[in-house]
């Protein structure tokens, strides 16, 4: 009896939706599990559109970019403790990569788990683009763009309107990595991507066509600039904009941007009935809205007279008769006219103060203000072009409020922006909420930072330098939990295990070289903590979980999620480690298949002492 083999490769996107299809259609599959199209057709009835024309986004290469989105990934994440801050306890990542690669890799890890995405993409302006010429991305493009591997054609380049696929190029780019951030989001997830004119009418099909159009939350217009434009010939542009859209707008729940103090001065009234509500305040239930519903149109009885409104009311007919049986309506009478306010109290039924709604238009902070953060960090004007204030994706982080607690992700986190609003956040309600940027190492023409991903890192480490001197100053508060203000380096790179190509020729000599490569699987230059991450993350486990070194029968064990996985990379397996391990009853073991040097009885032994101490899944790599 043989142990499975761990699976190196990223989440299988295509498989899961086969699956899931399956799953709630039975009746369509087919020999192989595969998906009988005619049969979901039937399954479906009248409601598959089967014609030929009908409304939707297409351009040029959309297939090809399924087939990218559905090609798992082989690559791996190796750690960087010595670019880290607090390595061994943060929960906040920084990751330096393809973002296409990356996401592909966090979708067994994070599926799920992100609560907020904020991005500010390339605006395909013509010159701040990047992408692979041939209109495909793969490990091998980022590994010989960033010279890890020897190349001969395949860069990264600029996307000039000269180009007969100027749009398209963009699109590709979008519409993958935001449908494999889509797969990321937590139900109540919701995601902010920044972007100008130049191609927001695309953008907001394309996350229509991702999201759906009934979870679109807001296309928030930002006002960026506070004058200038002295050398525009037409319309000074000032603003840009963020289009806000949720995972499930139904899961969303409210967004509500932390109570304004200042607000507390309008709830003048006390309930007695309702006190641990606090006060109140009245606010009309009449609606000036244009837009007409019947069913917000009905008389409310009060005192033996109709009261109907001007045009129609806020709230049903059902929520408002219970308000009014629960004394929760005002109605009184002036010169012949009647007014209906309803008590909006302070706290809701959970205790929870209200907060306030964000508006569509933002003015500020201004673009200058995200130039003048970043020089007051590194004390130069010129080292990153237009970054985004912290100021204005720390207001999007509010949005979550009063949840304090989330993860928040940035695929194109350029000089780290995010992170700055995510730790200024923190620091400023006591939050827990944790951070993943991507940043790609695009060069730059400092010569301090080679990259921009080391000003990312950089810029995070000054930022998290700045708050703990500011915090050094103040009074240490009892009971005051410690704020997690650090950041774990991962760079993308291959495999650390050689995979076995399945495209070479199979005439013997090619098949012996392959045969020797894997006498020893592992690539070369892999340090000891390379492995047991990349397991990690291809067991569906976070890069942050906790892990603890053991020593069994002599031997290391890496123990992951207070014993939940089991990982041993020893060269020589032994019975006694294999029967200390399995008594302490871990869920889940993966050791190095060449630890059993071939002993086809150990193996076997293996497999069956873990069977019968309930560990649920044993497999080698």
């Amino acid at each position: 009896m043989e142990p499975e083999k761990l699976d190196l490769r990223s989440h299988d996107i295509a498989d899961d939706k086969r699956q899931e299809l399956l799953r709630f259609f039975p009746e369509i599959r087919t020999e192989g599990g595969r998906v009988d199209i005619e049969r979901l057709k039937l399954a479906l009835g009248e409601t598959v559109d089967v014609g030929k024309e009908r409304y939707g986004m297409n351009w040029p290469g959309k297939a090809d970019c399924f087939k990218t989105i559905q090609m798992p990934s082989l690559a791996t994440l190796r750690p960087c403790p010595e670019e880290s801050v607090n390595f061994a306890t943060t929960e906040n990542l920084i990751i330096e990569g393809d973002n296409l690669e990356v996401l592909k890799l966090l979708q067994k890890s994070y599926l799920g788990k992100v609560k907020m995405i904020y991005i500010d993409p390339p605006y395909n302006t013509g010159s701040d683009f990047i992408y692979p010429d041939n209109y495909s991305e793969s490990l091998q493009t980022y590994l010989e763009y960033t010279g890890q591997v020897d190349a001969e054609g395949k860069k990264f380049s600029t996307n000039a309107e000269t180009d007969g696929r100027f749009h398209s190029k963009w699109l590709n780019m979008r519409y993958s990595r935001l449908y494999l951030a889509r797969n990321l989001l937590r139900e109540d997830g919701a995601i902010f991507v920044s972007c100008d004119d130049t191609e927001v009418s695309n953008l907001h099909r394309l996350l229509d066509e991702i999201f759906g159009e009934e979870n679109s939350l807001a296309q928030i217009v930002w006002k960026k600039s506070y004058g200038g434009g002295s050398k525009t010939k037409h319309v000074v542009v000032l603003h840009e904009y963020a289009l806000c859209y949720a995972r499930s707008k139904d899961s969303l729940g409210r967004i509500e941007l932390p109570p304004d103090p200042k607000a507390r001065r309008y709830y003048k009234f006390q309930d007695s009935k309702f006190e641990k509500r606090g006060p109140y305040r009245l606010q009309p239930l009449a609606t000036t809205s244009n837009d007409e519903r019947e069913n917000l149109r009905y008389a409310i009885p009060y005192k033996g007279e109709e009261i109907w409104p001007e045009k129609q009311w806020q709230w049903e007919k059902a929520r408002t008769f219970a308000a009014l049986e629960n004394d929760e309506l005002v109605i009184t009478k002036q010169k012949d006219e009647w007014s209906v306010n309803y008590k909006q109290y302070l706290y809701d039924e959970d205790g929870i103060e209200r907060g306030a709604k964000p508006y569509s238009v933002l003015e500020g902070p201004y673009t200058q203000a995200g130039t003048s953060e970043l020089a007051s960090i590194f004390g130069d004007q010129k080292l990153f072009p237009f970054p985004k204030p912290s100021g204005l994706i720390q207001h999007f982080v509010q949005y979550a409020s009063p949840d304090k607690d989330f993860i928040v992700l940035d695929f194109f986190a350029g000089s780290g922006s995010t992170a700055h609003a995510v730790l200024s956040q923190n620091s400023a309600d006591n939050g827990n909420r944790k951070f993943i940027l991507v940043q790609l190492p695009e060069p730059t023409e400092h010569k301090g930072y080679p990259t921009i991903a080391d000003i990312t890192k950089e810029r995070v480490r000054r930022v998290i330098k700045k708050l703990n001197e500011e915090d050094s100053c103040k009074l240490d508060l009892e009971g005051a939990k410690p704020r997690d203000r650090g950041f774990k380096v991962f760079k993308l790179a291959e495999s650390n295990f050689k995979p076995w190509n399945v495209d070479v020729p199979h005439d013997a000599p090619t098949l012996e070289k392959q045969l020797d490569l894997h006498v020893d699987h592992i690539r070369d230059n892999r340090t000891s903590d390379d492995l047991p991450y990349e397991i990690l993350l291809k067991s569906g486990f976070a890069l942050t979980t906790p892990a603890r070194t053991l020593t069994l029968a002599g031997k290391t064990v890496h123990s992951v999620a207070d014993g939940a996985l089991f990982i041993c990379l020893e060269g020589a397996l032994t019975l006694e480690l294999i029967r200390a391990m399995a008594e302490k009853k871990p869920e889940r073991v993966v050791c190095l298949d060449e630890g059993f040097a071939g002993n086809d009885q150990l193996k076997t032994n293996a497999v069956q002492i873990f069977k019968t101490k309930g560990v649920t899944s044993f497999k080698t790599v």
